[in-house]
């Protein structure tokens, strides 16, 4: 009897020291922060959840939603036992399609800078039955692609989706939106180079409107400008939430222009739109996204076998620019055989079922035979 008094006694002990952990309780009747959408973070539990936010026009916390899928299968015309690349991984969607294809014969490989979230993307595609015969993820920046086509061969088909993937826009802690309040990090690879906090701290008046106009084409820039240096001098401008303050205090009383129909825009909007477009600017600045889509746009006719198929997503006018002007150059030198005139948009209900498809645009390219 004293024994088992002596471990009951050491089991209450440990219940005090472990208590309980409830999951997180949120006011109203749906969850609206990140951390509480504990259902859609579980797509592979919660299918009947995740469908319903679909339903919606949504994309569930922490997913994504692959773009333009239909077209671009039909544009890489994928044959069994061909060798391909998926340049920028992301959640796997496209990737997913693509091995379909592939029919288990062939060989994918994955490449993504970001190693939180391809870490994630592996172990879903080596749940659904997909091993290291037929596929690999390689973390890498898909400017390397020539250093892998050096080590495994010519490529027949690459899919580049240059879209920031919605597991990092929606995650706060990735800082890569002002909706939701986190570090101001909006790093592809949080674990290389510097926040987009500190790159602020080091960019004067005229660089803060160079580059917001260069890659966003912002027309308040110089308003915008003048408040963040405005801030700095004051206090550094350390969370997303902070400076979409800046942008809102300097777009406060800035004089907006009517538009064609003559009426002035809501204010409101205007700030949603300017901050929108300042995170996409400096996230663009933090990644160093042109250079390396630079680079990538050089080295890849070079990376593709002969009659080697290319497809590329865009999802803002200086990417399609850069993707535009470097296959017309190539297929004017007879690299390319075949290019795309015109761009491919996604249909109008994959734009109602998936909001984020709005911008997009699809080039593609077929290498000299």
């Amino acid at each position: 009897m004293k024994e088992r008094g002596m471990i009951m006694e050491r089991h209450d002990e440990q219940q005090q020291e472990k208590p309980h952990k409830r999951r997180i309780h949120y006011s109203g009747r749906y969850p609206r922060h990140f951390a509480e959408k504990y259902k859609e973070l579980n797509p592979e539990k919660y299918g009947e959840e995740i469908a319903h936010v679909r339903a919606k026009g949504n994309t569930p916390a922490g997913t994504h939603i692959p773009i333009m899928v239909k077209e671009i299968l039909e544009v890489l015309a994928i044959k069994p036992g061909e060798r391909g690349f998926d340049a920028t991984l992301g959640y796997g969607g496209h990737t997913l399609a693509m091995l379909e294809k592939l029919e288990g014969k062939g060989h994918l490989y994955g490449g993504d800078v970001d190693p939180i979230e391809s870490e994630k993307t592996e172990a879903r595609i080596r749940a659904k039955g997909f091993g290291p015969d037929i596929w690999e993820r390689r973390q890498m920046n898909f400017c390397e692609i020539d250093k892998l086509a050096e080590e495994v061969g010519p490529f027949d088909f690459v899919l580049a989706d240059l879209g920031v993937s919605s597991m990092q826009i929606d995650n706060p802690e990735r800082g890569f939106t002002y909706k939701s309040d986190g570090p101001l990090d909006l790093r592809l690879n949080p674990q290389a180079g510097i926040s987009a906090a500190d790159r602020l701290r080091q960019l004067d008046y005229e660089e803060l409107v160079g580059m917001m106009q260069e890659n966003a084409d912002e027309p308040y820039a110089e308003a915008i400008a003048r408040q963040i240096v405005r801030a700095e001098k004051h206090r550094p401008i350390r969370t997303t939430r902070e400076l979409y303050a800046v942008i809102e205090a300097a777009l406060e009383k800035v004089h907006l222009p009517r538009d064609a129909a003559g009426k002035i825009p809501d204010r409101r909007d205007v700030i949603r739109k300017s901050s929108a477009r300042v995170f996409q600017a400096l996230r663009i600045d933090v990644n160093h996204e042109y250079e390396v889509l630079y680079e990538f746009m050089e080295k890849l006719p070079y990376a593709l076998a002969p009659g080697g198929r290319v497809a590329i997503l865009t999802f803002h006018s200086g990417e399609d620019r850069i993707v535009k002007k470097a296959f017309k150059a190539f297929h004017q030198q007879g690299i390319y055989r075949d290019i795309a005139r015109e761009v491919i948009r996604p249909s109008r209900e994959e734009c109602y079922e998936n909001s984020r498809a709005h911008s997009t645009k699809l080039r593609w390219a077929i290498r000299a035979d």
